[in-house]
Protein backbone atom coordinates (compact mmCIF):
# COMPACT_ATOMS: atom_id res chain seq x y z
CA UNK A 1 0.00 0.00 0.00
CA UNK A 2 2.22 3.03 -1.32
CA UNK A 3 0.26 5.78 -0.73
CA UNK A 4 2.90 8.83 -1.12
CA UNK A 5 3.34 9.12 -4.89
CA UNK A 6 0.43 11.63 -5.20
CA UNK A 7 -1.37 14.02 -2.65
CA UNK A 8 -4.59 12.43 -2.54
CA UNK A 9 -7.22 13.01 0.29
CA UNK A 10 -8.32 9.32 1.75
CA UNK A 11 -12.01 9.81 0.07
CA UNK A 12 -9.84 9.65 -3.35
CA UNK A 13 -8.03 7.24 -2.00
CA UNK A 14 -11.00 5.06 -1.11
CA UNK A 15 -13.00 5.56 -4.24
CA UNK A 16 -9.64 4.85 -6.41
CA UNK A 17 -9.25 1.33 -4.92
CA UNK A 18 -12.73 0.35 -4.94
CA UNK A 19 -12.68 1.59 -8.65
CA UNK A 20 -9.90 -0.45 -9.43
CA UNK A 21 -10.91 -3.56 -7.69
CA UNK A 22 -13.62 -3.57 -9.84
CA UNK A 23 -12.33 -3.24 -13.45
CA UNK A 24 -9.82 -6.33 -12.23
CA UNK A 25 -12.80 -7.86 -11.59
CA UNK A 26 -14.54 -7.05 -14.63
CA UNK A 27 -11.31 -8.14 -16.47
CA UNK A 28 -11.61 -11.62 -14.85
CA UNK A 29 -15.48 -11.97 -15.70
CA UNK A 30 -14.86 -11.15 -19.32
CA UNK A 31 -12.03 -14.08 -19.53
CA UNK A 32 -13.83 -17.45 -21.33
CA UNK A 33 -13.16 -19.84 -18.40
CA UNK A 34 -15.21 -17.47 -16.38
CA UNK A 35 -18.69 -18.07 -18.23
CA UNK A 36 -20.45 -21.30 -18.82
CA UNK A 37 -20.57 -20.43 -22.50
CA UNK A 38 -17.03 -20.21 -22.64
CA UNK A 39 -17.33 -16.32 -24.50
CA UNK A 40 -17.32 -14.24 -20.75
CA UNK A 41 -18.99 -11.48 -20.34
CA UNK A 42 -19.75 -8.62 -22.53
CA UNK A 43 -17.72 -5.17 -20.98
CA UNK A 44 -21.10 -3.94 -19.50
CA UNK A 45 -22.43 -6.63 -18.23
CA UNK A 46 -18.86 -7.95 -16.26
CA UNK A 47 -18.55 -4.45 -15.09
CA UNK A 48 -22.44 -4.15 -13.87
CA UNK A 49 -21.90 -7.85 -12.14
CA UNK A 50 -18.72 -6.71 -10.31
CA UNK A 51 -19.97 -3.78 -9.49
CA UNK A 52 -22.86 -5.55 -7.76
CA UNK A 53 -19.98 -7.79 -6.01
CA UNK A 54 -17.81 -5.28 -4.94
CA UNK A 55 -20.24 -3.05 -3.54
CA UNK A 56 -22.21 -5.83 -1.86
CA UNK A 57 -25.43 -5.65 -3.88
CA UNK A 58 -26.71 -8.57 -5.59
CA UNK A 59 -28.21 -7.30 -8.83
CA UNK A 60 -28.14 -9.44 -11.67
CA UNK A 61 -28.54 -9.41 -15.23
CA UNK A 62 -27.51 -12.74 -15.54
CA UNK A 63 -28.58 -16.15 -13.83
CA UNK A 64 -25.19 -16.44 -11.18
CA UNK A 65 -26.35 -19.82 -11.54
CA UNK A 66 -26.65 -20.76 -15.12
CA UNK A 67 -24.50 -18.35 -16.62
CA UNK A 68 -21.06 -18.71 -13.81
CA UNK A 69 -18.38 -21.25 -13.69
CA UNK A 70 -16.85 -22.39 -10.74
CA UNK A 71 -13.92 -19.43 -11.57
CA UNK A 72 -16.76 -17.42 -12.45
CA UNK A 73 -18.31 -17.63 -9.30
CA UNK A 74 -15.19 -17.63 -7.30
CA UNK A 75 -14.42 -14.37 -8.19
CA UNK A 76 -17.90 -12.85 -7.33
CA UNK A 77 -17.71 -14.65 -4.01
CA UNK A 78 -13.91 -13.18 -3.74
CA UNK A 79 -15.13 -9.70 -4.56
CA UNK A 80 -17.97 -10.01 -2.40
CA UNK A 81 -15.60 -10.29 -0.05
CA UNK A 82 -13.36 -7.50 -0.86
CA UNK A 83 -16.21 -5.43 -0.99
CA UNK A 84 -17.74 -6.45 1.98
CA UNK A 85 -14.81 -6.24 4.40
CA UNK A 86 -13.53 -3.06 2.75
CA UNK A 87 -10.66 -2.14 0.30
CA UNK A 88 -8.45 -1.05 3.14
CA UNK A 89 -8.90 -3.92 5.61
CA UNK A 90 -7.95 -6.61 2.89
CA UNK A 91 -4.84 -4.14 2.69
CA UNK A 92 -4.24 -4.70 6.02
CA UNK A 93 -4.84 -8.06 6.17
CA UNK A 94 -2.00 -7.94 3.24
CA UNK A 95 -0.02 -6.11 5.60
CA UNK A 96 -0.08 -8.43 8.34
CA UNK A 97 0.84 -11.05 6.30
CA UNK A 98 3.94 -9.56 4.85
CA UNK A 99 5.03 -7.96 8.22
CA UNK A 100 4.49 -4.55 7.43
CA UNK A 101 3.73 -1.73 9.38
CA UNK A 102 0.57 0.52 8.90
CA UNK A 103 1.50 3.95 8.28
CA UNK A 104 -0.37 7.20 9.80
CA UNK A 105 -1.93 8.17 6.17
CA UNK A 106 -2.80 4.10 5.82
CA UNK A 107 -4.69 4.21 9.28
CA UNK A 108 -6.54 7.65 8.19
CA UNK A 109 -8.00 6.00 4.88
CA UNK A 110 -9.26 2.53 7.14
CA UNK A 111 -11.03 5.21 9.21
CA UNK A 112 -12.42 6.83 6.02
CA UNK A 113 -13.42 3.25 4.46
CA UNK A 114 -14.94 2.02 7.88
CA UNK A 115 -17.00 4.83 8.74
CA UNK A 116 -15.39 5.85 12.03
CA UNK A 117 -15.36 8.86 14.16
CA UNK A 118 -12.02 8.40 15.61
CA UNK A 119 -8.48 7.15 14.58
CA UNK A 120 -7.24 6.03 17.51
CA UNK A 121 -7.24 1.91 17.30
CA UNK A 122 -8.16 1.53 13.72
CA UNK A 123 -5.31 -1.41 13.30
CA UNK A 124 -7.31 -3.25 16.29
CA UNK A 125 -10.68 -2.73 15.14
CA UNK A 126 -9.15 -4.33 11.38
CA UNK A 127 -7.97 -6.88 13.56
CA UNK A 128 -11.53 -7.60 15.50
CA UNK A 129 -12.96 -7.66 12.07
CA UNK A 130 -11.14 -9.51 10.37
CA UNK A 131 -11.15 -12.15 13.45
CA UNK A 132 -14.86 -11.79 13.59
CA UNK A 133 -15.75 -11.87 10.04
CA UNK A 134 -14.03 -15.54 9.17
CA UNK A 135 -15.19 -16.87 12.89
CA UNK A 136 -19.16 -15.81 11.66
CA UNK A 137 -18.89 -16.90 8.23
CA UNK A 138 -16.98 -20.40 9.25
CA UNK A 139 -19.84 -21.41 11.58
CA UNK A 140 -22.24 -20.51 9.21
CA UNK A 141 -20.85 -22.30 6.45
CA UNK A 142 -20.43 -25.51 8.66
CA UNK A 143 -24.01 -25.33 9.85
CA UNK A 144 -25.27 -24.73 6.31
CA UNK A 145 -23.31 -27.68 5.37
CA UNK A 146 -25.27 -29.78 7.65
CA UNK A 147 -28.41 -28.82 5.72
CA UNK A 148 -27.43 -28.78 2.21
CA UNK A 149 -25.63 -31.76 2.28
CA UNK A 150 -28.62 -33.38 3.04
CA UNK A 151 -30.22 -32.29 -0.80
CA UNK A 152 -26.82 -32.18 -2.42
CA UNK A 153 -23.27 -34.10 -3.00
CA UNK A 154 -20.43 -33.35 -0.62
CA UNK A 155 -18.55 -30.89 -2.10
CA UNK A 156 -21.41 -28.70 -4.16
CA UNK A 157 -22.57 -28.70 -0.61
CA UNK A 158 -19.26 -27.02 0.38
CA UNK A 159 -19.01 -25.00 -2.10
CA UNK A 160 -22.64 -23.69 -1.87
CA UNK A 161 -22.60 -22.94 1.91
CA UNK A 162 -19.41 -21.21 2.10
CA UNK A 163 -20.64 -18.56 -0.94
CA UNK A 164 -23.91 -18.21 1.18
CA UNK A 165 -21.90 -18.09 4.63
CA UNK A 166 -19.54 -15.31 2.62
CA UNK A 167 -22.67 -13.32 0.49
CA UNK A 168 -24.98 -13.38 3.49
CA UNK A 169 -22.82 -11.79 6.15
CA UNK A 170 -21.62 -9.27 3.51
CA UNK A 171 -25.45 -8.24 2.58
CA UNK A 172 -24.84 -9.53 -0.94
CA UNK A 173 -27.60 -10.97 -1.75
CA UNK A 174 -25.77 -13.24 -4.82
CA UNK A 175 -27.34 -16.97 -4.76
CA UNK A 176 -26.21 -20.10 -6.56
CA UNK A 177 -29.58 -21.38 -6.15
CA UNK A 178 -30.99 -19.82 -9.23
CA UNK A 179 -34.09 -18.28 -8.01
CA UNK A 180 -32.63 -17.05 -4.51
CA UNK A 181 -34.08 -18.48 -1.32
CA UNK A 182 -37.28 -19.25 -2.63
CA UNK A 183 -37.35 -23.21 -2.39
CA UNK A 184 -36.38 -22.49 1.57
CA UNK A 185 -39.20 -20.49 2.10
CA UNK A 186 -40.36 -22.67 5.20
CA UNK A 187 -36.64 -24.17 5.82
CA UNK A 188 -35.92 -23.31 9.57
CA UNK A 189 -32.44 -23.79 9.33
CA UNK A 190 -31.86 -21.96 6.10
CA UNK A 191 -33.84 -18.95 7.44
CA UNK A 192 -32.84 -18.26 10.61
CA UNK A 193 -28.90 -18.75 9.24
CA UNK A 194 -28.92 -16.47 6.84
CA UNK A 195 -31.10 -14.09 8.73
CA UNK A 196 -28.53 -14.32 11.79
CA UNK A 197 -26.01 -13.68 9.29
CA UNK A 198 -27.26 -10.40 7.33
CA UNK A 199 -28.27 -8.96 10.93
CA UNK A 200 -24.65 -9.56 11.98
CA UNK A 201 -22.81 -8.56 8.70
CA UNK A 202 -25.47 -4.93 9.11
CA UNK A 203 -24.90 -4.41 12.46
CA UNK A 204 -21.21 -2.78 12.32
CA UNK A 205 -18.24 -4.21 13.32
CA UNK A 206 -18.10 -1.83 16.33
CA UNK A 207 -20.78 -2.84 17.41
CA UNK A 208 -20.11 -6.30 17.92
CA UNK A 209 -16.73 -5.46 19.19
CA UNK A 210 -18.48 -3.71 22.27
CA UNK A 211 -21.04 -7.07 22.56
CA UNK A 212 -17.77 -9.35 22.57
CA UNK A 213 -16.08 -7.42 25.51
CA UNK A 214 -19.71 -7.94 26.99
CA UNK A 215 -20.35 -4.40 27.31
CA UNK A 216 -23.46 -3.67 29.08
CA UNK A 217 -26.21 -1.79 27.48
CA UNK A 218 -26.12 1.33 29.60
CA UNK A 219 -22.36 1.76 29.34
CA UNK A 220 -21.93 1.46 25.31
CA UNK A 221 -21.07 4.00 23.27
CA UNK A 222 -23.77 6.40 21.82
CA UNK A 223 -23.82 5.38 18.44
CA UNK A 224 -24.10 1.08 19.84
CA UNK A 225 -27.13 2.44 21.53
CA UNK A 226 -28.88 3.94 18.66
CA UNK A 227 -27.73 0.98 16.27
CA UNK A 228 -29.29 -1.36 18.58
CA UNK A 229 -32.70 0.50 18.80
CA UNK A 230 -32.89 0.99 15.43
CA UNK A 231 -32.21 -1.97 14.40
CA UNK A 232 -34.71 -3.39 16.54
CA UNK A 233 -37.14 -0.99 15.50
CA UNK A 234 -37.18 -1.35 12.55
CA UNK A 235 -36.46 -5.43 12.18
CA UNK A 236 -39.74 -5.51 14.46
CA UNK A 237 -42.01 -2.81 12.46
CA UNK A 238 -40.95 -4.65 9.41
CA UNK A 239 -42.04 -8.11 10.55
CA UNK A 240 -45.55 -6.99 11.60
CA UNK A 241 -46.40 -4.89 8.52
CA UNK A 242 -45.56 -7.54 6.32
CA UNK A 243 -47.36 -9.94 8.19
CA UNK A 244 -50.18 -8.19 7.59
CA UNK A 245 -49.54 -7.06 4.37
CA UNK A 246 -48.76 -10.17 2.50
CA UNK A 247 -50.99 -12.67 5.07
CA UNK A 248 -52.94 -13.45 1.80
CA UNK A 249 -50.42 -12.32 -0.77
CA UNK A 250 -47.05 -13.77 -0.88
CA UNK A 251 -47.73 -15.74 2.71
CA UNK A 252 -51.08 -16.84 1.46
CA UNK A 253 -51.52 -21.01 1.38
CA UNK A 254 -47.93 -21.37 3.59
CA UNK A 255 -48.40 -22.90 7.22
CA UNK A 256 -48.30 -20.31 10.27
CA UNK A 257 -44.66 -21.08 11.19
CA UNK A 258 -43.83 -20.81 7.35
CA UNK A 259 -45.79 -17.12 7.22
CA UNK A 260 -43.59 -16.40 10.16
CA UNK A 261 -41.01 -17.05 8.94
CA UNK A 262 -41.58 -15.42 5.47
CA UNK A 263 -42.56 -12.07 6.97
CA UNK A 264 -39.48 -11.82 8.97
CA UNK A 265 -37.43 -12.76 6.15
CA UNK A 266 -39.00 -9.56 4.68
CA UNK A 267 -38.26 -7.77 7.34
CA UNK A 268 -34.25 -8.85 7.59
CA UNK A 269 -33.60 -8.49 3.83
CA UNK A 270 -34.45 -4.85 3.25
CA UNK A 271 -31.50 -4.24 5.45
CA UNK A 272 -29.23 -4.65 2.20
CA UNK A 273 -29.06 -8.21 1.82
CA UNK A 274 -30.74 -8.80 -1.48
CA UNK A 275 -31.89 -12.30 -0.77
CA UNK A 276 -35.77 -13.38 -0.99
CA UNK A 277 -38.07 -16.55 -0.11
CA UNK A 278 -41.25 -15.18 -1.47
CA UNK A 279 -41.26 -13.59 -5.59
CA UNK A 280 -40.37 -9.80 -4.95
CA UNK A 281 -41.99 -9.16 -7.71
CA UNK A 282 -45.48 -10.69 -6.63
CA UNK A 283 -45.35 -8.19 -3.68
CA UNK A 284 -48.04 -5.93 -3.09
CA UNK A 285 -47.07 -2.33 -3.85
CA UNK A 286 -47.65 -1.52 -0.15
CA UNK A 287 -45.06 -3.48 0.75
CA UNK A 288 -42.55 -2.64 -2.21
CA UNK A 289 -43.16 0.52 -0.77
CA UNK A 290 -42.08 0.26 2.99
CA UNK A 291 -39.06 -1.82 1.44
CA UNK A 292 -38.12 0.98 -0.12
CA UNK A 293 -37.78 3.10 2.94
CA UNK A 294 -36.18 0.15 4.40
CA UNK A 295 -34.19 -0.44 2.10
CA UNK A 296 -33.15 3.71 2.05
CA UNK A 297 -32.18 3.33 5.77
CA UNK A 298 -30.02 0.69 5.24
CA UNK A 299 -27.37 -0.60 8.04
CA UNK A 300 -25.15 0.21 10.15
CA UNK A 301 -21.88 2.69 9.56
CA UNK A 302 -18.95 0.13 9.76
CA UNK A 303 -20.76 -2.84 8.14
CA UNK A 304 -21.06 -4.67 4.82
CA UNK A 305 -24.47 -2.78 4.45
CA UNK A 306 -25.29 0.10 2.35
CA UNK A 307 -28.07 2.83 2.79
CA UNK A 308 -28.08 5.96 4.50
CA UNK A 309 -27.15 4.16 7.84
CA UNK A 310 -29.25 3.97 10.82
CA UNK A 311 -27.79 6.35 13.21
CA UNK A 312 -28.21 8.51 10.06
CA UNK A 313 -31.94 8.27 10.16
CA UNK A 314 -31.52 8.11 13.99
CA UNK A 315 -29.34 11.19 14.73
CA UNK A 316 -32.51 13.08 12.23
CA UNK A 317 -35.46 11.63 14.38
CA UNK A 318 -33.57 12.78 17.39
CA UNK A 319 -33.08 16.75 15.69
CA UNK A 320 -36.74 16.56 14.75
CA UNK A 321 -37.62 15.46 18.29
CA UNK A 322 -35.86 18.30 19.97
CA UNK A 323 -36.58 20.77 17.33
CA UNK A 324 -40.34 20.10 17.97
CA UNK A 325 -39.76 20.07 21.73
CA UNK A 326 -37.52 23.13 21.88
CA UNK A 327 -34.46 21.61 22.66
CA UNK A 328 -31.27 23.74 21.73
CA UNK A 329 -28.94 20.59 22.63
CA UNK A 330 -29.43 17.41 20.94
CA UNK A 331 -29.85 14.91 23.26
CA UNK A 332 -30.06 10.97 23.58
CA UNK A 333 -29.25 9.23 26.58
CA UNK A 334 -28.13 11.35 28.35
CA UNK A 335 -25.72 11.99 26.23
CA UNK A 336 -25.75 15.17 23.40
CA UNK A 337 -23.95 15.03 19.97
CA UNK A 338 -22.65 18.20 18.08
CA UNK A 339 -24.56 20.17 15.43
CA UNK A 340 -21.37 19.24 12.74
CA UNK A 341 -23.22 15.36 13.28
CA UNK A 342 -27.12 16.60 12.33
CA UNK A 343 -25.45 18.85 9.55
CA UNK A 344 -23.80 14.99 8.11
CA UNK A 345 -26.65 13.44 8.65
CA UNK A 346 -29.25 16.40 6.80
CA UNK A 347 -26.07 15.99 3.37
CA UNK A 348 -26.03 12.81 3.58
CA UNK A 349 -29.99 12.02 3.48
CA UNK A 350 -30.32 14.78 0.78
CA UNK A 351 -27.38 13.95 -1.21
CA UNK A 352 -28.99 10.35 -1.36
CA UNK A 353 -32.16 11.53 -1.77
CA UNK A 354 -31.08 13.64 -5.07
CA UNK A 355 -28.96 10.90 -6.18
CA UNK A 356 -32.15 8.58 -5.78
CA UNK A 357 -34.29 11.03 -7.75
CA UNK A 358 -32.18 11.70 -10.58
CA UNK A 359 -31.58 8.10 -11.44
CA UNK A 360 -35.25 6.96 -11.11
CA UNK A 361 -36.63 9.88 -13.33
CA UNK A 362 -33.54 9.07 -16.23
CA UNK A 363 -34.97 5.42 -15.63
CA UNK A 364 -38.30 6.41 -16.49
CA UNK A 365 -37.38 8.47 -19.32
CA UNK A 366 -35.33 5.93 -21.13
CA UNK A 367 -37.37 3.01 -20.06
CA UNK A 368 -41.22 1.45 -20.25
CA UNK A 369 -41.04 0.79 -16.11
CA UNK A 370 -43.96 1.36 -13.81
CA UNK A 371 -42.67 3.76 -11.25
CA UNK A 372 -43.01 1.80 -8.45
CA UNK A 373 -40.50 -0.45 -10.22
CA UNK A 374 -38.10 1.59 -11.52
CA UNK A 375 -37.89 3.63 -7.81
CA UNK A 376 -37.80 -0.18 -6.37
CA UNK A 377 -34.68 -0.68 -8.71
CA UNK A 378 -32.89 2.45 -8.14
CA UNK A 379 -32.97 2.85 -4.22
CA UNK A 380 -32.14 -1.50 -4.12
CA UNK A 381 -28.81 -0.23 -5.89
CA UNK A 382 -27.82 3.05 -3.78
CA UNK A 383 -28.70 0.92 -0.76
CA UNK A 384 -26.58 -1.75 -1.84
CA UNK A 385 -29.43 -4.18 -1.57
CA UNK A 386 -30.13 -6.34 -4.17
CA UNK A 387 -33.40 -6.98 -4.29
CA UNK A 388 -35.45 -6.32 -7.57
CA UNK A 389 -38.86 -6.59 -8.75
CA UNK A 390 -37.44 -8.55 -12.26
CA UNK A 391 -36.73 -5.98 -14.22
CA UNK A 392 -33.05 -5.52 -14.28
CA UNK A 393 -32.31 -8.06 -16.72
CA UNK A 394 -34.73 -5.66 -18.95
CA UNK A 395 -32.27 -2.65 -18.43
CA UNK A 396 -30.80 -0.73 -21.49
CA UNK A 397 -27.03 -0.56 -21.48
CA UNK A 398 -27.35 2.95 -20.88
CA UNK A 399 -29.66 2.36 -17.93
CA UNK A 400 -27.18 -0.58 -16.65
CA UNK A 401 -24.35 2.25 -16.75
CA UNK A 402 -27.18 3.96 -14.33
CA UNK A 403 -27.34 1.57 -11.87
CA UNK A 404 -24.04 0.89 -11.44
CA UNK A 405 -22.76 3.89 -10.91
CA UNK A 406 -25.80 4.09 -7.83
CA UNK A 407 -24.06 0.88 -7.17
CA UNK A 408 -20.80 2.45 -6.60
CA UNK A 409 -21.84 5.51 -5.38
CA UNK A 410 -24.00 3.93 -2.28
CA UNK A 411 -21.48 1.90 -1.31
CA UNK A 412 -18.47 4.20 -1.19
CA UNK A 413 -21.01 6.63 0.56
CA UNK A 414 -22.77 10.07 -1.47
CA UNK A 415 -20.89 11.90 0.58
CA UNK A 416 -17.24 10.42 0.70
CA UNK A 417 -17.95 10.44 -3.14
CA UNK A 418 -18.63 13.96 -3.43
CA UNK A 419 -15.78 15.00 -1.12
CA UNK A 420 -13.20 12.78 -3.01
CA UNK A 421 -15.09 14.63 -6.21
CA UNK A 422 -15.02 17.95 -4.73
CA UNK A 423 -12.58 19.99 -3.05
CA UNK A 424 -10.53 19.43 0.63
CA UNK A 425 -12.70 20.79 3.23
CA UNK A 426 -11.46 24.49 4.11
CA UNK A 427 -12.20 26.44 7.19
CA UNK A 428 -12.85 30.21 6.39
CA UNK A 429 -10.58 33.00 8.23
CA UNK A 430 -13.42 34.77 8.19
CA UNK A 431 -17.21 35.03 8.42
CA UNK A 432 -20.26 37.11 7.11
CA UNK A 433 -22.64 38.50 9.30
CA UNK A 434 -25.68 36.62 10.41
CA UNK A 435 -29.24 36.62 8.72
CA UNK A 436 -32.77 35.27 9.70
CA UNK A 437 -34.37 33.35 7.14
CA UNK A 438 -37.68 32.16 7.38
CA UNK A 439 -38.49 28.38 6.57
CA UNK A 440 -41.64 26.00 6.85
Amino acid sequence: MNLKKKNLTPAQYLVSGYFVIIMLGSLLLMLPVATTDGQGLGAVDAVFTATSATCVTGLIVVNTKEAFTIFGSTVIMFLIQIGGLGIMSMSTLFAFIVGKKISLKERLIIQEDLNQYQISGMVRLVQYLLGFTFAIEGTAAAILFLRLSQDYPFWKSVYLSIFHAVSAFNNAGFDLFGNSLENFTGDLTINIVIMALIILGGIGFGVMMEAYNRVKFKKTTLQTKIVIVMTLVLLVFGFISFFILEYNNTLAGLPLLDKTLGAMFLSVTPRTAGFNTVPTGALKQSSLFLIIVLMFIGASPGSTGGGIKTTTFGVILVTMKNMITGKEDMEIYNRRFEKQIVYKAFTITMLAAGLVILVTTLLLIIEDFRFIDALFETVSAFGTVGLSTGITGQLSDISRVLITITMFAGRVGPLTLAVAIGEKQRKGTYHYPTEKVMVG
